[in-house]
């Protein structure tokens, strides 16, 4: 029988600013699981990170799930690799589920290259006799023949990260979920890996993909959800969801009717909506601040993402900045960055954003910035780069 992967009007509510299952935690939850007194459905410090999502994902279909930080991605990610329970619904698939998340966090750095793949396949639930018919694929899919005798703790973040990719994606899984390993190792290794990802994923098992990377969700995905704080906020093809979160109608980016204390005016470039590659893009954010006191973790962040490919190059929270979140004022905000970046466009967002729920709260206004080339290179980096002959 063909495998298909339900996810079943899951809820998942976590607590802020708590360990969760403390011992503190416990003692009132047993006391009232006792005393028959029934716990609140959702608390002052409770938070719900996944809100009454659905999906199926049947044989050969491809389900990417998209949206930005804090939107409740790895969450489900956990749900569905049963590294924690759902609040409220259920999760149902047969066989055995293959994931690429994390590749390499489970090596052990004292053994060898060669030890860390036997203990890696154990864990995968691969025989030794099979890890063994497959250990040279793995090792020269990875491309560390000459070092898989060298305990890894010698091994660069990118050899960590190819060999872990490699001893995943030599699994045969009935159901695979991938987390942003699209980008582990360098180039090349990274074209590789997309092709072998691609391979398992058109092999007719059901697959979900987690990824920032939105060229590639559309090269893969059969279909798409769009998630945002918990909820599902569009699905279907891939193009309509990349373009529902790329580009929000105005009334979402703004938010006016918000209930946070805080009101956006508008963000704008003080040097123009095109500048040249390696130079610094000057930006004016301004609102009103309504309110005395915030809740705790409450900051404005901005985020730099680009256009086409809606991967994000740079975020930062105004604390990290020294500018705190302002109180019951009038604000005028300057954010100076520097665009060592190719050219093409960029897209300059602002939030308010919680450090508690690691959520957005609000989100604020954007501008498009066009970045031009000046002095050419390849890459993805602008480095201005000066090349003289001495006579």
């Amino acid at each position: 029988m063909e495998t298909t992967l339900v996810f079943d009007r899951v809820w998942k509510r976590f607590r802020r600013g708590a360990v969760h299952d403390s011992l503190r935690e416990l003692i009132p939850s047993v006391a009232r699981r006792l005393s028959g007194q029934k716990r609140p459905e959702l608390e002052e410090r409770d938070f719900w990170a996944l809100t009454d999502i659905s999906f199926e994902v049947k044989p050969a279909e491809v389900l990417g799930i998209i949206g930005g930080n804090g939107a409740g991605k790895s969450t489900t990610l956990k749900i569905l690799n049963e590294l924690m329970e759902p609040t409220k619904g259920r999760v149902h698939s047969e066989g055995k589920i293959g994931s690429l998340i994390e590749v390499s966090a489970g090596f052990h750095q004292d053994l060898t290259g060669r030890q860390n793949v036997f203990l890696q396949g154990a864990i995968m639930g691969m025989r030794k006799a099979e890890v063994k018919q497959k250990f040279d694929d793995i090792v020269e899919f990875a491309g560390i023949a000459e070092f898989i005798d060298t305990p890894v703790k010698r091994y660069s973040s990118g050899m960590n990260a190819r060999l872990g990719f490699s001893i995943a994606a030599h699994l045969e899984p009935d159901v695979l979920i991938i987390d942003e390993v699209l980008a582990v190792g360098d180039y090349a290794f990274q074209q590789r890996a997309f092709g072998k990802i691609k391979k398992m994923a058109t092999g007719g098992i059901p697959v979900v993909l987690v990824s920032h990377q939105l060229d590639r969700i559309a090269e893969l995905c059969t279909k798409v959800i769009l998630l945002e704080k918990g909820v599902v906020k569009a699905s279907g093809t891939a193009a309509h969801c990349i373009n529902e979160y790329l580009h929000p109608p105005e009334d979402q980016q703004m938010e006016a009717h918000n209930h946070t204390g805080i009101r956006f005016e508008g963000l704008k470039s003080l040097n123009g909506l095109a500048i040249s590659s390696g130079e610094q893009l000057s930006l004016s954010l301004t609102g009103r601040s309504l309110n005395e006191s915030y809740p705790m973790g409450w900051q404005l962040a901005f985020h730099v993402t680009q256009e086409i490919s809606g991967s994000e190059l740079h975020s930062v929270q105004s604390p990290q900045r020294g500018v705190l979140l302002p109180l019951a004022k009038h604000f005028e905000h300057r954010i100076d960055l520097q665009m060592n970046v190719m050219p093409g466009n960029y897209i300059v967002g602002v939030v308010l954003w919680d450090t508690e729920t690691n959520q957005h709260v609000l989100h604020g206004p954007r501008v498009k910035v066009e970045v031009l080339d000046r002095l050419a290179f390849w890459g993805s980096h602008q480095l201005n780069s000066n090349w003289t002959e001495i006579v």
